[in-house]
């Protein structure tokens, strides 16, 4: 493979050890038209587009805040930032690879370069299986969001905009977008 792909294949095998470590099982899947977006992810897999756990990543000063949210959702940075305890700010794609090592469209929620900020979508809970980025935009695994709790420590919040409040909300760059 050329460049590209050795840096996937890199940040995949990150995720394959970071489940390995964890006890999980490598269930690992590429897809080569790509899981991009939360939606293609679901047509690829064949799941509902709420089954995606996409992950947007923020800035926290100079570290990434990650939060896992459900395909169908959208992040309320301020719900984020409020459980989080932090202030929370737009990241763009050369910081997320930079800080997580994860290109957008396959930021997962493990095997980050660096020790995120990690916020897991409470709405994930009633789901099962979900599926999460595994490390680029062509590959994911599936897990549940229990699994994810127990692997990464990561808190449980609410953080998607309340249905009173506008559907505009910001949102980073960061996988499964869409």
């Amino acid at each position: 493979m050329g460049g590209a792909g050795t840096v996937s294949s890199g940040s995949v095998e990150r995720v394959r050890a970071a489940l390995a470590a964890a006890g999980h099982p490598d269930t690992i899947t590429e897809f080569p038209a790509g899981t991009r977006t939360a939606a293609e992810a679901a047509a690829a897999v064949g799941c509902a587009v709420a089954q995606i756990a996409k992950s947007i990543v923020f800035r926290a000063g100079g570290r990434a805040a990650v939060i896992v949210t459900s395909g169908a959702n959208r992040v309320d940075p301020a719900k984020a930032a409020a459980v989080l305890g932090v202030a929370l700010a737009r990241a763009d794609a050369d910081w997320v690879r930079e800080t997580t090592g994860f290109a957008v469209g396959g930021v997962a929620p493990v095997g980050h370069v660096g020790a995120p900020l990690l916020l897991i979508d409470v709405d994930l809970l009633a789901l099962d299986p979900i599926w999460a980025a595994a490390g680029s935009p062509r590959h994911v695994f599936r897990t549940s969001a229990v699994e994810l709790c127990r692997m990464t420590g990561a808190k449980v919040a609410a953080v998607a905009p309340s249905s009173a409040a506008p559907t505009g909300a910001a949102t980073a760059p960061a996988s499964r977008e869409g």
